[in-house]
């Protein structure tokens, strides 16, 4: 009950904006065969940012147990120029976002969330998210 709660306010409250720029982003990224990796992890990070409480992101290769191409010495390559290119500058977004939300108690929960983002934001190559268990 909670948990469809806070994804009720958290969607009202600014994730639906998140999301649809985490798919902005994608679809600039997808623009170009190179940008293609960074476009599925956006796709990804901006479905998971309508809804994020009840999931988490977790490694590809710890899921399936197996490399693929965004979780090998190329996935490593992809996040770095990432981080270079966009990765930080999201970072420090969701944190100073987290730190408005720590001002208050309600916000706490919240706070977390956009922590939780920006660590995906410096590296989100690799990456899916799942049901928490």
């Amino acid at each position: 009950m909670f948990r469809f709660l806070f994804n009720l306010l958290w969607f009202v409250l600014g994730g639906l904006v998140m999301g649809l720029g985490w798919w902005l982003a994608g679809l600039l990224c997808a623009i170009s065969v190179v940008g293609l990796p960074w476009a599925r992890s956006c796709f990804v990070i901006g479905n998971f940012s309508f809804w994020p409480f009840g999931q988490e992101e977790i490694s590809r290769q710890a899921l399936t147990g197996r490399r693929d191409w965004g979780t090998g010495s190329l996935g490593t390559l992809g996040n770095a120029i990432w981080f270079l290119v966009a990765g930080w500058w999201l970072a420090i977004g969701h944190l100073t976002s987290a730190l408005a939300c720590f001002l208050t108690v309600v916000g706490i929960p919240f706070g977390l969330q956009h922590i939780k983002f920006a660590q995906i934001a410096l590296a989100p190559v690799g990456m899916t998210v799942v049901p928490k268990r």
